[in-house]
């Protein structure tokens, strides 16, 4: 399977080939403040899945210990498109609102960082729940 995908304005575009294991939401307080307040849809995939078409991504790393990705956004409009750990170097997870149809996600299985969410967040009945990230 190869899925496509980019930023709004459409300078940036990506491809990415093969299946995604990982369908996920994540409600940590930085997936919160990047989203605008609903957390992070994403899929979670191999970084030799992922390759950019067209245009190259501006990054951004916010200094801090722990779990704290390098995002990869659209140095036009802004979007951001995906994220790469440095505890992962072998994974990248990609923003499903970026796809081109998104409707290839079909929903996420497994919900991160709980502890974080807010009342307003709802929670999937039929998805693995987790108060933080689970160990590798």
């Amino acid at each position: 399977m190869t899925i496509a995908g980019g930023c709004y304005c459409g300078a940036l575009r990506y491809e990415i080939t093969g299946d995604f294991p990982w369908r996920a939401l994540c409600l940590c307080k930085t997936c919160q403040k990047i989203s605008g307040g609903a957390g992070n849809l994403f899929i979670g995939i191999e970084a030799r899945q992922f390759r950019y078409t067209q245009g190259e991504p501006r990054t951004y790393r916010r200094e801090g210990d722990g779990f704290i990705p390098t995002r990869e956004f659209c140095g036009t409009c802004g979007v951001h498109i995906a994220g790469r750990l440095i505890q992962i170097p072998e994974g990248v997870v990609v923003k499903i609102g970026t796809l081109d149809d998104p409707s290839v996600f079909e929903g996420p299985v497994r919900v991160f960082w709980t502890q974080d969410k807010q009342p307003y967040h709802l929670l999937p009945a039929d998805a693995e729940i987790y108060a933080t990230l689970p160990g590798r």
